[in-house]
């Protein structure tokens, strides 16, 4: 057997073991939950414009901000980033 087939087989092994609720060798990072009306508020934008200016459907947004449906993965994790520092994220996008 390959190291390739070897390392896929393990990873598999682990990926089900996580899925029966064994944890063995599974590291999972999950963000914070974050209140996106808040993000958006200390940002100083609009919902047109928060949406614009991130790449969110004025939709989603609308449905986070009501509570309807949450973020995910990388929207969740952008999401943390404008929580903590609007100002270097907005002048980041600023300068690209």
């Amino acid at each position: 057997m390959s190291k390739a087939f070897a390392s896929i087989k393990q990873g598999l092994q682990e990926a089900i073991a996580h899925q029966q609720g064994g944890q063995a060798g599974v590291k999972l990072h999950v963000p914070p939950q974050v209140d996106v009306k808040e993000v958006r508020r200390r940002t100083g934008l609009t919902q047109a414009e928060f949406a614009a200016r991130f790449a969110i459907s004025l939709g989603t947004l609308r449905h986070w901000e009501r509570g309807d449906r949450t973020p995910r993965g990388t929207a969740l994790v952008l999401l943390n980033i404008i929580a903590k520092e609007p100002k270097t994220v907005l002048r980041a996008l600023e300068a690209a």
